[in-house]
């Protein structure tokens, strides 16, 4: 059923757009005066009456198509398949930590004095 309904759908869009490329456009002010008025192949009134009736039909069988194989494809919410509700898994982010100090032990402090610094490299400790 479903193939139909698809085959049907193709079809009617194919010939929906051809519909709309054969009917006349406005061509502006000529229109309203009176020119351009024989240059229809369906007559000097145009296709008004033939190819806006089917063209009208052949859209309401576009829609019904469309909704119809929707319908017939259409899968429960029970399922799951909206990417709405897939859920990702959270990866937890690195721990940085300098290398070789151990993440309890405070950082030494270097706004000590250079010269109490050369000091203590200087005298051996015992």
């Amino acid at each position: 059923m479903q193939t139909i309904i698809l085959t049907l759908h193709v079809i009617v869009c194919i010939v929906l757009i051809v519909l709309v490329l054969l009917q006349a456009g406005r061509e502006g002010m000529g229109v309203i005066f009176g020119g351009g008025g024989n240059s229809s192949v369906f007559g000097s009134t145009g296709a008004g009456g033939v190819l806006v009736k089917l063209t009208t039909f052949l859209a309401v069988l576009f829609i019904a198509t469309s909704l119809g194989y929707n319908l017939m494809t259409r899968t429960s919410a029970d399922q799951g398949s909206s990417i709405v509700d897939i859920q990702f898994e959270e990866i937890p982010a690195p721990k940085t930590e300098t290398p070789g100090v151990p993440a309890s032990s405070p950082a030494p402090e270097t706004s000590a004095p250079v010269e109490q610094a050369a000091d203590s490299a200087q005298t051996p400790s015992s």
